[in-house]
């Protein structure tokens, strides 16, 4: 791995130095200065990503503080997506289309909202367990901000149809319409005959107030043939992927789309591609091997 360039003390970061950071109430947890910072590394780049935390209700200011100081990007997480759309000077149609932003680039003097949650699923799905969604039939457990990109990328990759589970029925309609004609609001029991089942909500997370909660999606209901995909990724399996797995489904965990969005952030904001193989050895040592993480460093088979 290379170093970034030093200034002529030989200090890094220097006053030259590029900043980006992630910005989100809390922070302290996020990987994305991890991934990012390894990144810039390995790419030999002068940039640097950091941590903002920004409480809820400050987004403005933290935005105006953006524009007056040169921050080059950020990454945008909760509970901010929504209202940074709303402050940014361009958004791309992903980012309209979903009405949330979790990457902001300064080009040309403008700041630009993107989301590119969705596309890293995609990019984990068909790195991490060869699937592709063209053409299959898909499940999504949920309809937060997580799970309406996830339905937005599933239509936009060729899914033949994107069935939306969720306990309010208007927060699953709207979540389906993103999906366009593929799209529908369906029943948990519909899990039994999808390709791709997706559980889209913090159920399972370690720490999180629904830790033991009851899935949208009984795992029971899985079986072989069909791919099991949590984004959840602490922990690496969930409860739910195990039970998952022992109905004889493929599994993988949420870390993939972790890496991988933030693989995409990083080749917006500097126009280079990412280096997603150190990104992921960076996030594999800070989590803890695991299985089913959802990608692999080349000669790494899933389960490992």
């Amino acid at each position: 791995m290379s170093r970034p360039p030093a200034n002529r003390a030989g200090h890094w970061p220097s006053a030259a130095t590029s900043v980006v950071g992630v910005m989100g109430d809390p922070v302290t947890q996020s990987l994305s200065p991890l991934l990012h910072n390894t990144a810039f590394a390995d790419l030999g780049l002068d940039w640097v990503s950091v941590g903002f935390p920004v409480g809820a209700g400050q987004a403005p200011a933290a935005l105006a503080g953006v524009r007056a100081l040169g921050i080059a990007g950020l990454s945008v997480t909760m509970p901010h997506k929504s209202a940074v759309a709303g402050l940014v000077d361009e958004l791309t149609p992903t980012a309209a289309r979903l009405g949330a932003v979790n990457c902001v680039a300064r080009e040309k003097g403008l700041l630009v909202g993107d989301n590119t949650d969705g596309q890293g699923l995609v990019a984990s799905l068909r790195r991490g367990a060869g699937f592709d969604p063209a053409g299959r039939r898909c499940l999504v457990a949920g309809a937060g901000g997580a799970a309406r990109a996830v339905v937005a990328a599933l239509a936009d990759a060729g899914a033949s149809e994107v069935v939306v589970v969720n306990r309010t029925a208007h927060r699953a309609a709207e979540a389906a319409s993103l999906a366009g004609g593929v799209g529908r609001v369906g029943d948990p029991a519909e899990a039994a005959t999808a390709d791709l089942v997706v559980n889209a909500t913090p159920v399972g997370m370690a720490g999180a107030a629904t830790e033991r909660a009851r899935p949208l999606v009984d795992p029971g209901l899985l079986s072989a043939g069909q791919l099991a995909v949590d984004l959840v990724y602490h922990p690496l399996r969930t409860a739910w992927l195990a039970a998952a797995a022992a109905r004889g489904a493929a599994t993988m965990g949420g870390l993939g789309m972790l890496v991988h969005q933030a693989a995409s952030q990083l080749a917006r904001w500097t126009g280079r591609e990412a280096p997603v193989e150190a990104m992921w050895r960076a996030a594999l040592a800070a989590v803890g091997r695991g299985g089913d993480v959802g990608g692999r460093p080349p000669g790494e088979a899933p389960g490992t």
